[in-house]
């Protein structure tokens, strides 16, 4: 067949559904843990089946970050670098609102920042810190180092630092800071899975994605609206923010944000809420707006 065809984390992550030639009740019953990387082996997710349903449970590069960005952040108050190194946590407007609120009841609200979609501004606000991790939603990120940074950590471990030191100086020399490989992501997921003892159920139970939705809407001329640099909020036409903004007061635990297509003549939408319902009303109704305001 074809490349990354009803495989790949493509394919887990948008498609909701385990690969082509995976048993889902056996997988379910011998409780087998799956890592699904694409054909050029620079995005990765991970998944496993439960029981009675075949949807697998995705955890995706939001849980990823997660995971690595919140051991990272406990190892560097271990070893005391927390004063000295600055941890930055990046994300996109597209990553899912619970994984934002869970991050920032993790770490410091200024090892937090907002890029806007793409990994190449991902890294590019990465490099703004001493140690940056990011990921989009389809497992494609990683964690960088700052040459100070590395130093500071050899040399604390090298100073009897202890086993948190000796664990941080192992990750920069096991995760690859260059954009997309995915195999080492997947060493240092399972390095973070062995030293806290988790399973993927585990890693799953740390927050819960709330629903969402995403939709394009086709329009005459998608560069009409001009966003903020992370793409959260429209500048142009300031009707429309306005009126995205009465739409999501109606909606609990409501987000919603539009931006033009970077490679169609259309806008984006994306809507989260406490329902799957009320995501997919939000983001119809947001639709309709785009629609008639540039019209």
């Amino acid at each position: 067949g074809g490349l990354n065809d009803g495989c790949g984390a493509e394919h887990v992550q948008k498609a909701k559904k385990a690969p082509c030639g995976i048993d889902v009740e056996a997988s379910a019953v011998s409780g087998t843990r799956f890592a699904s990387l694409d054909g050029d082996a620079d995005r990765v997710v991970y998944f496993y089946c439960e029981k009675g349903t075949p949807t697998p449970v995705l955890l995706d590069g939001d849980k990823i970050l997660i995971l690595l960005a919140e051991h990272i952040s406990h190892l560097l108050l271990q070893t005391g670098l927390n004063h000295e190194l600055s941890l930055g946590v990046v994300q996109t407007a597209y990553a899912n609102g619970a994984s934002t609120a869970y991050l920032v009841s993790k770490v410091p609200p200024e090892c937090h920042a907002f890029a806007a979609t793409g990994v190449k501004h991902l890294h590019h606000k990465a490099l703004d810190y001493d140690i940056g991790a990011y990921f989009e939603a389809n497992g494609h990120g990683t964690v960088t180092f700052k040459p100070r940074a590395v130093e500071m950590i050899k040399k604390r471990y090298a100073e009897g630092g202890g086993e948190d030191a000796k664990q941080l100086e192992a990750l920069t020399r096991l995760i690859n800071p260059a954009i997309g490989d995915a195999i080492s992501d997947v060493l240092a997921v399972e390095g973070v899975l062995s030293l806290k003892g988790w399973s993927l159920s585990d890693w799953s139970s740390m927050y819960q994605d709330l629903p969402s939705r995403m939709t394009k809407e086709m329009v005459r001329d998608r560069t009409a609206i001009k966003t903020v640099p992370d793409e959260t909020k429209v500048i142009e036409p300031a009707e429309l923010q306005t009126e995205i903004d009465a739409l999501v007061a109606k909606v609990a635990k409501g987000r919603c944000f539009v931006r033009p297509s970077g490679t169609e003549d259309c806008v984006r939408v994306y809507a989260e809420g406490d329902t799957q319902q009320a995501a997919d009303k939000l983001a119809e109704d947001v639709g309709v707006a785009v629609r008639r305001i540039l019209a």
